[in-house]
């Protein structure tokens, strides 16, 4: 396994941000995207690094990107460090297998997620009054239920350190605009759909999963990662048993950790012991051996 990335430091290029698990720099007119082995959980980020997760990550969104690119373009120029811009050159052993050398868009400031079956965040928003982002659903669901239908349940892009909120369609609207709200929800179902029955085929349920997409010019695209263990719920669908909390192939072993040590989901982050860093991991690399390989 390659050295363990937490985080880059790169003094011979134009650094540009450091999100919760991708530091990305600016290379004339486009961005080099590092996935490190950063995890965040709550919207938090933890302070222990999950080994080889960076590269887990960047080759499932590459997977994904090609399987979906008919349906909308993505952001995708290169991961072969070979093409990327001379000033990349000292630092391609660290670049190598988990950076992307990407088109710069101008990001849209929402959160497109699509959900097939009824967990975490939405579960606890159906339990309440049987909507989620404005969407009323049937009563008798449970816990993990499968939706008769996906739905599409767009949030917020909260900073670091903050949570994400729900909005509805219409709220979307606003935001962004009645045209391009209705040409995301298209998209984003358009590739759950097709995701869902490819992950299936591998034994996998996709419970939920976020996408992001971007402007260049006038050209919407996908941008950020697409369907990976950070960002999807992923089941082992021989397990399945509607409700209750599901086994899964992502972060999911994590928030339940750290649900049972109560801590209050913000900075800063407990430390992790080994086991659970271990045990993550795995999940990690479950969800690519069944998904890509």
């Amino acid at each position: 396994m390659k050295k363990i990335l937490q985080y880059t430091d790169f003094p011979k290029l134009d650094f540009v941000n450091r999100g919760k698990v991708r530091d990305i720099y600016s290379l004339h007119n486009n961005l080099l995207i590092v996935a490190t082995d950063r995890i965040s959980a709550f919207d938090v980020v933890m302070s222990d690094p999950i080994p080889g997760k960076g590269i887990i990550l960047n080759r499932t969104s590459i997977f994904w990107f090609d399987k979906m690119k008919d349906i909308v373009s993505n952001h995708l120029i290169s991961t072969n460090t070979a093409d990327f811009p001379e000033e990349c050159a000292p630092y391609r052993d660290i670049l190598e297998g988990r950076s992307m050398l990407v088109k710069k868009t101008v990001p849209l400031p929402v959160e497109c997620i699509v959900r097939g079956y009824l967990s975490g965040s939405g579960w606890k928003d159906y339990q309440k009054n049987k909507t989620i982002s404005g969407i009323q659903l049937p009563d008798g669901l449970r816990e993990s239920s499968k939706l008769s239908d996906p739905i599409f349940t767009p949030t917020t892009k909260a900073p670091i350190g903050e949570h994400d909120s729900a909005i509805t369609k219409k709220e979307m609207e606003d935001i962004i605009g009645a045209e391009l709200t209705d040409r995301i929800i298209k998209i984003s179902l358009a590739i759950y759909e097709r995701a869902s029955k490819i992950a299936l085929d591998a034994g996998i349920i996709i419970a939920d999963t976020k996408m992001e997409f971007g402007m260049l010019g006038d050209e919407l695209i996908l941008i950020d990662e697409l369907l990976t263990p950070d960002s999807s719920r992923f089941w082992p669908q021989e397990d399945y048993t509607p409700g209750y909390p599901q086994k899964s192939y992502d972060k999911q072993f994590l928030r339940d950790y750290l649900i049972a040590i109560n801590w209050n989901q913000k900075p800063p982050a407990p430390q992790l012991p080994p086991d659970i860093i271990e045990k993550t991991r795995k999940k990690y690399e479950e969800a690519f051996k069944h998904l890509v390989n």
